[in-house]
């Protein structure tokens, strides 16, 4: 039988608790892997339990016959030309592979109501849920690979335990390989470790991206209350959304936003709207009038993410800088919806947004 990651909580409670330990000591035994695996000298993630001071003697043994400190490898790093990004291939216990990236900001680049954003450096880390995907989303290099297996939760965490030896993590956001809350349950156990002790990040730095599982939304708050949910919208109709997202079929779209309302509801929070932008696919005017009147009861910020080639995977082309812009300004202009456009990163790395996989599709 496979070890199980330190990290995966859940395994890791249900044991103490048989053996009588406290689960207080559990943060102190995930801190102590978190620095062994930060330090610069440490050529080996092998770590010896007996090395971390003060836990009960049971402890020693148990974590012996049960656990690694980390069951995935860092099997490949690459970073971008410019130096903003840089993916991680990572190794799984089972032999497959997952992706994660790590984009760098600086905010003050950036500017709001015509004045530099306040703020600096950080760095934003996308993470993986699956392997593959089975949304089979057909702009996605991720979705032609199919639904390979769930993620543990500790499969999940221990991409920001490798990625933290790349930067300091800011912000993690749930937009790499798989739908998030198609494995909800290990979704759910790696964002509260996130949010706890040692690693302590804010829920209003983890954004979970879905194509819109409306019965995975309709709990989400509850057990995940004050994170940031981002919904891969992507057309404003419902033929055109199935057009390019098979699995919204499953979703229709009158009931995705019939969700999205009492989520908003009860959280009372901004929803991101992801939209990709396909060349004479869903980027013409009369799509930008339609998604505005979609959403224009809706508290939103609306991102337009220009397509990213998937080489001879795909059938669409990027629309024009010209007509996306032209878009962002009737959504701004005449609905006063917030809306972005995404930066284009790590493309020359197959990093950038619906690339993933294909560092790894030989």
């Amino acid at each position: 039988m496979s070890m199980k990651s330190i990290f995966d909580a859940k395994e890791v409670r249900s044991e103490f608790e048989k053996a009588s330990i406290k689960p207080s000591f559990i943060p102190l035994i995930w801190k102590h892997v978190i620095t062994h695996h930060q330090n610069p000298n440490t050529i080996t993630t092998a770590i010896d339990w007996c090395e971390i001071p003060s836990l009960p003697s049971a402890a020693y043994s148990l974590l012996a016959s049960k656990f690694k400190p980390l069951t995935s490898t860092l099997h490949s790093l690459h970073r971008s030309s410019d130096g903003i990004t840089t993916k991680l291939l990572i190794k799984l216990q089972n032999g497959s592979f997952v992706e994660a990236v790590v984009m760098k900001y600086d905010t003050r680049l950036g500017k709001y109501d015509g004045k530099p954003r306040a703020g600096g450096p950080r760095s934003t880390l996308c993470v993986s849920s699956q392997v593959g995907c089975k949304m089979g989303c057909r702009f996605c290099a991720t979705g032609s690979m199919g639904l390979k297996n769930n993620l543990s939760s500790g499969e999940i965490v221990e991409q920001l335990v490798h990625a933290s030896r790349v930067d300091s993590i800011r912000n993690v956001v749930f937009m790499g390989m798989g739908e998030p809350l198609n494995n909800y349950a290990a979704l759910v156990d790696a964002i509260r470790v996130m949010l706890g002790s040692p690693f302590q990040l804010s829920p209003k730095r983890i954004t979970v991206s879905t194509v819109g599982i409306v019965h995975a939304i309709n709990k989400l708050h509850n057990d995940l209350p004050g994170l940031n949910l981002a919904v891969s919208l992507h057309a404003p109709v419902q033929d055109v959304r199935c057009q390019i997202m098979p699995a919204a079929r499953a979703f229709p779209l009158e009931k995705l936003m019939d969700a999205l309302q009492q989520y908003q509801k009860i959280s009372q929070q901004k929803i991101m709207i992801e939209y990709i932008m396909l060349d004479g696919v869903n980027d013409g005017e009369q799509h930008a009038h339609l998604l505005g009147k979609l959403l224009e009861t809706f508290q939103v910020i609306v991102n337009l993410i220009p397509f990213n080639p998937v080489g001879t995977l795909s059938q669409f082309r990027t629309s024009s800088e010209e007509g996306v812009l032209r878009f962002q300004k009737i959504l701004r202009g005449t609905y006063n919806i917030r809306t972005t456009v995404r930066k284009q990163m790590g493309q020359d790395i197959s990093g950038a947004c619906g690339q993933l996989p294909k560092s790894f599709q030989a």
